[in-house]
């Protein structure tokens, strides 16, 4: 009870949280008017025997085909019974398994007759998308509070620039997309340390380095891929690309390597501002020394993360790759070899951030850091 009555706000808003957390899953279950395309709940699954397939490679894999029984949520055929077929395999690769309860999109072929033919589209995903969702906001707010809101609100803003960007890529074919993300670099940067450490020094400290590393570091690999000629890289391995895919992979390597480079940065510069707080007779030297202290303690983490990001992206595919026949070289070629090359800039920004962050700390910080 005591408890209770020390943390009653705290309670009360633990209580909001999953209350909101649980209307907001419990809607997605029920917002079939929302969507245009046609949404089937499956309320019977009969299963069909299985087979087994094997490829040219011998690869060998389990087909399974379930009849499908359910109704119709939304749309011109709202209420009607329907019944399909779906194959699914045990791997899962191009296909799934659904069950009872599943919502998924259909697609409609023929309703003549008062009957109607239609096959499977996809599964209906919201619902894990807004409990995932719910749950990091939650977590933020409950534990971070005032810092977890405006690390919210930063996310939430720079997602909304980044949807602008794209817009606006699109709207010029492509042509600008490097002054487009460019600026979309410097603004993100701007923006989420204005909102996480507030309008301070050490932001424009922090905003200086992160700035100065991302900019040195794109730099240094447009050096090397003039001296080299660009060769291993196989730009032909971006799929789905439908414009120059040299720039694009640049603003990508750009938008990478930033937030890699303010991580760091903040680190270092916050720690160093906390250090000179306590310790105000720190000389600028002293101070240097100490970020680069802390710089050699985060760097080698902050790097193998980069590194297990890279390996978890390709993993998939390059396991596909292998299975089918292809060598490591070409399966290296196809599906690792931009994403090193991106993973080696990032990693030159995060090593050159480490001295740029602790010489601007230790010339700009304030002689007496303020509580």
């Amino acid at each position: 009870m005591q408890f209770l009555k020390t943390n009653r706000g705290r309670v009360l808003a633990w209580l909001v949280t999953l209350l909101i957390g649980g209307l907001l899953v419990w809607g997605t279950q029920h917002d079939a008017a929302l969507y245009r395309d046609p949404i089937m709940r499956v309320t019977q699954v009969t299963t069909g025997p299985s087979s087994k397939e094997t490829d040219d490679f011998h690869n060998t894999d389990v087909q399974t085909k379930q009849t499908l029984h359910g109704q119709i949520l939304n749309g011109q055929y709202r209420g009607r019974h329907l019944t399909i077929t779906n194959t699914y395999s045990r791997s899962g690769a191009m296909d799934q398994r659904y069950r009872v309860g599943s919502q998924l999109f259909v697609v409609v072929h023929d309703h003549q007759d008062d009957h109607l033919t239609a096959s499977a589209k996809d599964l209906k995903r919201d619902t894990p998308l807004v409990f995932m969702i719910w749950l990091v906001v939650g977590l933020l707010l409950l534990i971070m509070q005032f810092s977890g809101f405006m690390a919210f609100l930063s996310v939430a803003a720079n997602g909304v620039l980044f949807l602008i960007a794209i817009l606006l890529n699109g709207s010029t074919q492509g042509a600008q997309v490097l002054w487009i993300f460019g600026s979309l670099a410097v603004v993100f940067a701007a923006l989420t340390l204005w909102l996480v450490l507030g309008a301070n020094r050490q932001m424009l400290i922090t905003l200086a380095t992160t700035l100065g590393g991302t900019a040195v570091a794109i730099v240094v690999g447009l050096i090397v891929f003039h001296f080299t000629h660009e060769r291993g890289m196989y730009y032909e391995s971006m799929q789905y690309v439908t414009q120059l895919p040299r720039p694009l992979f640049l603003a990508e390597t750009l938008l990478g390597s930033l937030g890699a480079v303010m991580d760091e940065s903040t680190d270092i510069i916050s720690s160093l501002f906390a250090l000179k707080r306590e310790r105000p007779e720190l000389s600028a030297a002293q101070v240097f020394k100490s970020g680069r202290q802390i710089g050699s303690t985060i760097m080698g983490p902050l790097i193998n993360v980069l590194f297990f990001i890279f390996v978890a992206d390709t993993f998939p595919m390059a396991m596909l790759y292998l299975k089918n026949g292809n060598s490591w070289g070409y399966t290296f070629s196809m599906n690792m070899s931009m994403g090193v090359v991106q993973s080696l800039i990032s990693g030159i920004g995060i090593v050159l951030a480490v001295p740029l962050a602790s010489f601007l700390a230790s010339r700009f910080m304030e002689k007496k850091v303020r509580a």
